[in-house]
C-alpha cells in the first residue's frame, strides 16, 4: 500500500480526535474543531461497533500518529512479540524510537512528517554518521544532531525558536542551541503521548 497524501484532516475526523498531524497549523488552523464528524455520506448512520472494528480502528490510529505503512506496523508488532514483556508496551516503545519521531520528539520537526523528511534528506546525524533511515531505532547514549552544514539554512535558524518552546519527553535531553538530542533511556509508557490502546492492536494482531 502507498503512502497516504490526501489531506490529513481528514484521519483526524475519521479517528475522532486530533492526531497533530501537521504539525503548527494543528493549533492554529484546525479543520477537525469545526468539524469534528467522520468523513463520509454515511457518517451520521448508527450502528452497533464490532470488537473486530474497535480493534482495527486502534490499529490504525496508531499507524496514523506515526505515519507508518501496514507492513511496517506488522513487522513492529512481531519484533515486540518476540521481546520479553508486555507485548503492546514493547510495540509502542519501539515505534517511539524511530529516528524520525525522535526528531520530531527532539523538536527539530513540527510534525512527523516533516521530521521524516529530515531524516531521508540526509540532515540527520547519529553518532556523528548521517542516517538516512527513518525507521532507525535510536537506543539509550545515542546523540542525534542536525548535520552542520544544515544548521545555517533558513528552515533549521526558524526552527531553533520553534525547538525552545516545545516540551520534550523524559527520555530526551535536548540542547537546541547545538542542535543535538541524546537519548537518555527507553520511553516508558508515561513518556509517551499517543494516546492509544496497546491491548486492542495486540488482539487485533493476535487473531
Amino acid at each position: 500500500m502507498a503512502r497516504y497524501t490526501g489531506p490529513v484532516c481528514r484521519l483526524c475526523r475519521r479517528e475522532g480526535m486530533k492526531l497533530f498531524l501537521k504539525g503548527e497549523k494543528c493549533l492554529t488552523k484546525c479543520t477537525f474543531e469545526r468539524r469534528s464528524s467522520p468523513p463520509g455520506m454515511h457518517q451520521q448512520r448508527r450502528r452497533k461497533v464490532s470488537d473486530f472494528a474497535l480493534q482495527l480502528r486502534e490499529k490504525q490510529k496508531a499507524r496514523r500518529i506515526y505515519g507508518v505503512l501496514e507492513r511496517q506496523m506488522k513487522n513492529t508488532f512481531e519484533q515486540a512479540a518476540e521481546i520479553k514483556g508486555a507485548t503492546g508496551e514493547v510495540m509502542l516503545q519501539n515505534l517511539e524510537r524511530r529516528l524520525d519521531n525522535t526528531v520530531y520528539r527532539s523538536g527539530f520537526g513540527k510534525s512527523r512528517s516533516q521530521a521524516r523528511q529530515l531524516v531521508a534528506h540526509a540532515h540527520i546525524k547519529v553518532n556523528g554518521k548521517i542516517t538516512k533511515t527513518p525507521s532507525y531505532q535510536v537506543k539509550a547514549g545515542d546523540l542525534i544532531t542536525v548535520r552542520e552544514s544544515s544548521r545555517d539554512s533558513n528552515y533549521f535558524k526558524e526552527m531553533l525558536a520553534w525547538a525552545k518552546t516545545q516540551t520534550r519527553p523524559g527520555w530526551l535531553e535536548t540542547d537546541p542551541e547545538n542542535f543535538s538530542a541524546k537519548v537518555l533511556s527507553v520511553p516508558t509508557r508515561d513518556q509517551i503521548e499517543a494516546q492509544v490502546n496497546t491491548q486492542l492492536i495486540v488482539e487485533h494482531y493476535s487473531r
